[in-house]
């Protein structure tokens, strides 16, 4: 009889451990480790916080992920995933042509215009002829670098590229660029806070899908065919019962989901 019951403890034991792993599959999230306000940033203490933070936490309790958050540095993150060092990318990394011959994406989670900003007081628009003789700042292995090289790179004075969004921030204040091209939520927040009293929108830069995607999505190795399912379910169910804009609402005033 202590044979029957010691087998049947062991069955069910192991019985409850492939639920627990069925509910909880262990996955890497890769984050920018340099900080990009409102989007994913570490507070005083090191936490990771942020609008996209909150979306990866409901998108994998939906899914029933176990996520664990793992910065990388921007240039080496898609490397990374496909390395096996992480297992998706959290990071407003925009759905476009040339990163899908490298990696997967899941469905867009969000879409916002890209905009330039500068000194107040310095007249120009967001175009070839607006930023001509002007030096500009743009953030290194983002699709901003690339459109700024094609569409302004033959007037523009000079193109700098930063290591963080907040590096060309801080030499847009101190008056050494001209100007900064960027996701317009990311400069918002910039143009909100004391630092970004100096400047001022001017305006959003003439669409490129080529270049500038189409909306933001889930990083994901090629071949994830039943993680990316998981994701774009989780994406849909989250939208569909209101978790998404009630997360949202705590950042913008609008939906960030875009058309």
């Amino acid at each position: 009889m202590k044979q029957i019951f010691k087998a049947a403890f062991v069955a069910a034991a192991v019985s409850a451990t492939a639920v627990t792993g069925a509910l909880a599959q262990d996955v890497k999230v890769g984050v920018a480790a340099e900080p990009y306000p409102p989007f994913t940033s570490p507070d005083s203490s090191g936490k990771w916080v942020g609008w996209e933070v909150e979306f990866m936490e409901a998108i994998c309790a939906e899914a029933k992920l176990n996520c664990v958050i793992t910065p990388v540095a921007w240039d080496g993150i898609i490397p990374a995933l496909t390395s096996g060092k992480i297992d998706m990318i959290v990071g407003s990394m925009s759905i476009t042509e040339e990163r899908l011959k490298t990696i997967d994406f899941s469905d867009k989670y969000y879409n916002t215009p890209t905009s330039v900003i500068g000194a107040k007081g310095d007249d120009f628009e967001a175009t070839p002829e607006g930023l001509s003789g002007k030096i500009l700042g743009v953030q290194v292995s983002t699709i901003h670098a690339a459109y700024a090289d094609k569409y302004f790179g033959p007037t523009a004075d000079d193109i700098k590229q930063y290591q963080t969004q907040d590096e060309a921030n801080q030499d847009l204040a101190a008056g050494r660029v001209d100007a900064v091209q960027a996701d317009a939520i990311a400069l918002d927040a910039f143009l909100k806070s004391d630092a970004g009293a100096c400047c001022e929108l001017k305006g959003n830069v003439a669409d490129d899908p080529a270049i500038l995607g189409a909306g933001v999505g889930v990083g994901l190795r090629k071949g994830e065919d039943e993680l990316k399912g998981k994701i774009n379910a989780a994406i849909a169910a989250i939208r569909a019962n209101g978790t998404y804009e009630e997360f949202s609402k705590n950042y913008f005033d609008f939906d960030i989901y875009g058309g």
